[in-house]
């Protein structure tokens, strides 16, 4: 007999907006993370990424939760990115939409004196990214003493932005006797370190190996000259393949993803659109939106896209450069076949990548398939600024040269002359010149006799 969500024992309000979500099973982290978070004991997740995670800590947290008089927030989100703000919000709005809970997300690029007037009316659930939650706590803005759950989603990638000297921050502002709930993709020894020190034995819930990738998605790799052949193979695919319908492409950061959307945009108008850390925020959330309305066909990205965030139905997940961090590609594919649904990705590799793919595959401990470069795709010989090769100057030191050698010839008479300085050190200084002071002493002393 399969599991319900009234399995287990979630307040009717709750169940209503599942149910008008048409959302009535768990997922298996769900399942797993519900009972052992209900239960008060400090929680670690392993699950990858498109699981349910978000609704895994959110049910059994709203559940137990109370409204707090004093306006305080006692439910704490931590999220690294602001998409995941916004998301994660949403969720939980929905979720609360029966209940008294007042849910307020930040995040930084915001004017911070605006976002202190969200607070004006109290807070029972902040989700936040490290930064700002620690800025608005510094300024008093809001106060951390009364929180009792402490969520961190995406832990390993907080990490990996730098997130930890604000995480502990933020831990040294909370109260000690509180639930904390942590969930990451992946098992580093960063987070491992961090969970040593700050949390005290939390009960671990693994849905997967870390590193193991999501069984639904096929996925395979074309070896590739060159930056330019890869744009010339991918403008080939989107032209020939019918399924193309809903994809990502993932490039290695942001002048690269520009290149990618600017070739494309000449290609295929008006259907792909590039999002990454430049990029304001509300453009960000306006091409989030169009994607998800299937307004655009695909969406150029740097790995900002690749944690978290749930955009329905994508097909394929280009990674059109390898990420050099192994378990980004994980994070990468797992955009698509989310929901128990199946998904496709293709990775281009040069010769320079093999390594870096080989390692994902060590990650994986799993090969994968190879596929060869369509005898129908142009090769070009043109290479972007990083893949020319460096000229390395040989510079001769004077050492090696002797007198004889050519570099070396007599000076000519008039270049014999002895450097005297300039006008200043061969003449007598003027009264208000380099000896100005002195002149101003013995003016002094005539006006005392």
């Amino acid at each position: 007999m399969k599991t319900t969500f009234a399995d287990f024992d979630l307040p009717e309000k709750i169940l209503d907006v599942l149910a008008d979500l048409n959302l009535f099973e768990p997922t298996p982290i769900q399942e797993k993370s519900i009972g052992p978070i209900l239960s008060g004991r400090d929680v670690m997740g392993i699950a990858q990424t498109g699981t349910g995670k978000t609704l895994a800590y959110t049910l059994p947290v709203l559940k137990t939760w109370k409204y707090n008089k004093s306006g305080n927030p006692t439910v704490l989100v931590l999220v690294p990115t602001r998409e995941l703000v916004v998301q994660v919000t949403e969720v939980i709005l929905k979720m609360t939409e029966n209940l008294t809970a007042r849910v307020i997300g930040i995040y930084g690029g915001k004017n911070i004196n605006t976002q202190k007037l969200l607070f004006n009316d109290g807070c029972d659930i902040l989700v936040g990214t490290p930064g700002r939650v620690m800025d608005l706590a510094i300024d008093n803005a809001i106060s951390l003493k009364e929180v009792n759950k402490l969520i961190i989603d995406e832990f390993d990638e907080m990490l990996n932005l730098g997130f930890r000297p604000q995480l502990t921050h933020i831990f040294e502002m909370m109260k000690e006797k509180r639930q904390n709930i942590l969930f990451s993709a992946t098992m580093t020894d960063a987070v491992d370190a961090l969970l040593n020190e700050y949390f005290a034995g939390p009960i671990e819930i693994s849905l997967a190996r870390s590193g193991t990738p999501l069984e639904k998605i096929a996925q395979s790799a074309v070896p590739v000259e060159n930056f330019n052949t890869k744009l010339n193979l991918l403008i080939h695919l989107l032209k020939t393949e019918t399924d193309l319908e809903k994809i990502l492409i993932f490039a290695n950061n942001k002048k690269h993803a520009d290149l990618i959307f600017e070739k494309l945009n000449v290609e295929f108008p008006n259907q792909f659109g590039v999002i990454h850390s430049n990029k304001s925020q509300n453009f960000r959330l306006r091409v989030m939106q169009e994607f998800t309305n299937e307004e655009l066909r695909g969406v150029i990205t740097t790995d900002i896209m690749a944690r978290g965030l749930d955009i329905p139905d994508i097909s394929h997940v280009f990674n059109f450069e390898i990420p050099e961090v192994p378990e980004q590609y994980i994070h990468r594919i797992g955009r698509t076949g989310r929901a128990d649904k199946e998904g496709i990705s293709i990775s281009f590799f040069t010769k320079k990548e093999e390594a870096q793919l080989l390692d994902i595959e060590l990650l994986m401990d799993r090969e994968i398939k190879k596929t060869e470069f369509p005898e129908a795709v142009a090769i070009s010989k043109v290479k972007i600024a990083s893949e020319q090769e460096e000229v390395k100057m040989k510079f001769l030191t004077t050492a090696k040269l002797n007198e004889g050698d050519s570099a070396f010839h007599e000076k000519k008479a008039k270049n014999k002359k002895t450097n005297l300085g300039g006008p200043s050190k061969r003449k007598e200084p003027k009264k208000f010149g380099a000896n100005r002071a002195q002149q101003k002493q013995k003016s002094i002393a005539k006006r005392k006799k």
